[in-house]
């Protein structure tokens, strides 16, 4: 049967049992991962940084909208390495495994954070990025997830797992996570 409230209760759950854990693998409270996050992004903005969010297909589609937001709304320096130009002459030239990593040799600082967003967490050029990040000196937050031991998801200083092989249910959570961030970073309160 066709239902709303199913996808919708579906979903929730796929985005209640995200996981977080940190460099080391340890297991992380993903309310003290927020307030990390909201830290770090304090700290980019204050000393000069950007937030630097990447993705391929939907996930650019959800780094474009985090970029503009985290930017506009949240006042916090943001940019997405996206821009189709860049993507096919870097591509071109230097294959499109390297489209991000090139962008980061050129433009990241070690006071910036790199957001690299992977439904599989196994894109070769995402996964080129956040080893290029590490050599510059960036911090690094992941959002993955289809298999619980993808590369990505042990790359990062914070890294996020949403459980499901559903894209639609990954690609949702990775945006909703990206936004109770921004939202909490900009003082929103159920209470």
């Amino acid at each position: 049967m066709l239902s709303l409230e199913r996808y919708a209760q579906t979903l929730g759950a796929a985005l209640s049992a995200a996981q977080v854990t940190d460099a080391s693998g340890e297991t992380v409270d993903s309310s003290e991962a927020i307030q990390s996050i909201i830290e770090s992004l304090q700290e980019v903005r204050d000393t000069g940084g950007k937030n630097i969010f990447i993705g391929n297909g939907g996930s650019a589609a959800i780094a474009s909208h985090m970029a503009i937001d985290y930017s506009k709304n949240g006042r916090l320096p943001a940019q997405a390495f996206n821009d189709g130009a860049s993507l096919t002459c870097l591509g071109n030239d230097l294959g499109y495994e390297n489209v991000f990593a090139e962008q980061i040799k050129l433009f990241a600082k070690p006071v910036d954070q790199l957001f690299a967003i992977s439904s599989s967490g196994a894109s070769a050029n995402i996964l080129a990025a956040v080893k290029e990040s590490r050599q510059v000196g960036c911090r690094v937050v992941t959002l993955s997830g289809f298999r619980p031991d993808n590369p990505l998801r042990s790359l990062g200083d914070l890294n996020w797992y949403v459980n499901s092989a559903e894209y639609g249910f990954v690609e949702i959570s990775h945006l909703t996570i990206c936004h109770a961030i921004l939202d909490y970073q900009m003082g929103w309160n159920s209470e």
